[in-house]
């Protein structure tokens, strides 16, 4: 009985029975499943992106880098850039100090700190344009103050960031704290003990715990401000080479029934999710490589 337990003759003549039994068992539900995704991921991804492309095409090159290059479309494309690298570094400043203040400190009042962090994620993102067109616009509260001192947010440039860097709120914040949760304040607190100082402390212990989940935050935070279309679009008031990014430049493009042109400049936004999707599995690898060692 004790070979049998400890693996003996009789559990590898067992063992090898089941596991051959198992496989076969298994193998049906495997692919149903991996059926069932393949076609989910060709109806969803695959085919809308090939019929991005082919439509992009479909009046040959010169008509796909005449769109490219057009006058909106690089001032749109500028403006997208401008305002997602402006949304990436204040979210990840802010999302650095969130998540080190509510896993490291304590205080009344943490959680719903934390919970207020998350409202971008529950509310739909045209509700916050017009939440911020009715406070910074000129019938807003702000309004009188802003116009005294000619100041302009709603249907301007700083509009269109402020609306950006609201939507991406929690992506770096959501992506630290659960890594300086499990990290714990031992490390810190001893060096502490030591003598080191606050920045030391954060350089040598803090961030090397954290940098490939603050990447991945950054990717994350970065991928969802380039397509943001909702809040921009109530805030900006589609001014064309002034408050456009790009994809309020492919609506206009599209309303105008210039598919061709549409689709060129989509093609332009599904490069740059492929290049952050890249980039995204090689923080993901370079991460779990980083652990297992």
């Amino acid at each position: 009985m004790q070979r049998f337990r400890d693996g003996g003759e009789n559990g590898a003549s067992l063992k090898k029975v089941v596991e051959p039994y198992e496989k076969d068992s298994h193998r049906p539900v495997k692919g149903i499943l991996i059926a069932v995704l393949v076609l989910f991921m060709v109806v969803m991804m695959v085919l809308p992106l090939a019929l991005v492309v082919s439509s992009a095409l479909k009046e040959g090159w010169a008509a796909y880098m005449r769109a490219i290059l057009d006058e909106y479309t690089i001032k749109a494309l500028k403006l997208t850039v401008f305002a997602t690298a402006s949304a990436v570094a204040v979210n990840t400043v802010f999302g650095i100090f969130a998540s080190i203040l509510i896993s490291k400190y304590y205080f009344r009042g943490r959680q719903f700190l934390a919970t207020l962090i998350d409202i971008p994620f529950s509310i739909s993102p045209v509700i916050a344009g017009l939440v911020f067109s009715l406070t910074f616009g000129n019938l807003g509260w702000m309004g009188g103050f802003l116009q005294a001192h000619n100041v302009k947010i709603v249907f301007a440039v700083p509009g269109v960031i402020l609306a950006t860097i609201f939507v991406t709120f929690p992506f770096v914040f959501r992506e630290l704290l659960p890594v300086l949760q499990a990290q714990g304040k031992e490390e810190e607190e001893a060096a502490a003990l030591m003598g080191a100082g606050k920045w030391k402390i954060f350089s040598r212990i803090t961030f090397p715990h954290i940098r490939w989940a603050l990447l991945y935050g950054i990717v994350l935070c970065t991928a969802r401000a380039m397509g943001e279309f909702g809040a921009v679009s109530v805030i900006s008031g589609h001014l064309r080479g002034v408050t456009n990014t790009l994809p309020l430049h492919v609506e206009i493009l599209y309303n105008e029934f210039n598919t061709t042109a549409a689709f060129a400049v989509s093609s332009l936004l599904v490069i740059m999710a492929v290049i952050l999707l890249i980039l995204r599995s090689v923080v993901v690898s370079a991460g779990s490589r980083k652990e297992s060692l």
